[in-house]
């Protein structure tokens, strides 16, 4: 047996239940939870595994928050050492951000050389959307009908696929991204259903200021976008007047495995691109990356400054990832290991008539479950594998419109002699629904 602990039985610790009750007693009842039938404690992380407060240890599948590992040496290094020497904010010059600055823009196409940084990826995308508005001078938004870009108001105006009491805004119009799985797809209706909801938005009045997505389509449940469908989307929407914003909290920092970039490995070129939780290794950080064109007359009309976000001990933490990315050869890590992933996993459901095979790429993968006399959506399923997997020492995740794909999508420090342990958990897993 490879997987972790293997057979172990959670039990809730008393200690685990008392933290609970705080928990709801200072935060209420209804903030999310993993796991919220048994709440996994987390104690103690270290690389690509966390321990729980009974010692035992689980293999993380699932987080890209600490993209480089958990708590790696240089990015606590890098951040302690630059809270030792000075840590002011953006408005004093400080050589951390400039260099970081530097460092990152340089990984981007040439015409995408400018950038702001913010604490969040949420508070980048609505920083986006401002910016878009200002270059457009209109205020429609394009966006999918089942996706998630950040929690401020403006982003709750056009959330499609979390629960939110905000009416989808005036100004919104929603596509279903298509999947070339899907046996009633069409590329031309796809393309269609766009050029329906520019439509409307300028018959409306609010005109198209953009469209945003995640390149992966990751809350969508990673669905096969067919060829020339994000080159149709894009070129209607600038046709039409509106920027491409492109979403890479989830796609970004080398997840697909291929590129840097989700933009890359599908091939296109936004307008803007959002960064966020990956980018600073657990250090709240995010940025909103364009061109010249875009950043500096909105500057010029516009006082925009973040207190916290251009410190040098948040550069440092961001330029830290970076650096160990490129040292430690996490990207070249991440093509063997996803095609390790790939392969395995394919093998064990290949033939089993309640899974359609494995989508996504790189390092984020996902399977999605259906109910095998008909072939609807199957998330209870689906929910049933992500708490086995939990029981054999393996954390992962859920997503879609059903919450019915698996959600696998581990730190980029994720190795070799890792994926071994985790095709095994999902092989117990599998069993257990197969009795």
């Amino acid at each position: 047996m490879t997987a972790l602990h293997s057979g172990h039985v959670v039990r809730p610790a008393s200690g685990s239940a008392d933290l609970l009750r705080r928990r709801y007693s200072v935060l209420g009842p209804n903030t999310p939870m993993f796991y919220a039938d048994d709440p996994l404690q987390i104690v103690s992380a270290s690389g690509v595994r966390v321990t729980g407060p009974d010692g035992r240890i689980y293999l993380d599948a699932y987080n890209n928050v600490p993209h480089v590992g958990h708590c790696h040496p240089a990015v606590v290094d890098a951040v302690t050492r630059q809270l030792s020497t000075v840590n002011v904010h953006s408005r004093y010059l400080t050589d951390a951000p400039i260099a970081y600055a530097e460092a990152l823009l340089a990984l981007f196409p040439e015409s995408l050389d400018r950038m702001f940084f913010t604490n969040s990826g949420s508070e980048a995308n609505d920083l986006a959307l401002r910016m878009a508005r200002f270059q457009t001078r209109s205020s429609g938004i394009l966006i999918s009908d089942h996706s998630y870009h950040g929690n401020t108001q403006a982003l709750a105006a056009l959330t499609t696929g979390l629960p939110v009491s905000e009416p989808l805004g005036e100004h919104v119009r929603t596509f279903t991204a298509p999947d070339a799985r899907d046996s009633k797809f069409s590329l031309a209706d796809a393309l269609a259903q766009i050029d329906s909801a520019i439509a409307e938005l300028e018959q409306s009045g609010h005109g198209l200021s953009a469209v945003l997505f995640d390149p992966l389509f990751s809350t969508e449940g990673l669905p096969d976008l067919p060829e020339g469908y994000i080159e149709g989307l894009c070129a209607r929407v600038r046709t039409a007047g509106g920027v491409v914003i492109c979403d890479e909290v989830q796609s970004g920092f080398g997840r697909t495995a291929q590129h840097m970039w989700g933009f890359q490995s599908a091939d296109f070129l936004p307008d803007m691109v959002v960064l966020g939780k990956p980018m600073g290794n657990g250090f709240p950080l995010g940025a909103v990356v364009t061109s010249a064109g875009i950043i500096e007359p909105f500057s010029a009309d516009n006082t925009y400054f973040n207190t916290f976000a251009t410190t040098p001990a948040a550069a440092s933490a961001g330029h830290a990832v970076l650096k160990v990315m490129n040292s430690e050869g996490l990207l070249e890590r991440a093509r063997a290991v996803s095609a390790e992933f790939e392969r395995g996993f394919r093998e064990l459901v290949d033939g089993d008539d309640r899974l359609t095979g494995v989508r996504g790429t790189g390092m984020f993968l996902g399977m999605q479950f259906v109910d095998a006399a008909t072939g609807a959506p199957d998330g209870p399923t689906a929910k049933v594998i992500v708490d086995a997997m939990r029981r054999n020492g393996v954390l992962i995740g859920r997503i879609g419109r059903y919450d019915e794909v698996l959600k696998i999508r581990p730190p980029l420090a994720f190795g070799v002699e890792d994926v071994p342990i985790a095709l095994d958990a999902f092989a117990q897993s599998l069993r257990h629904i197969r009795r």
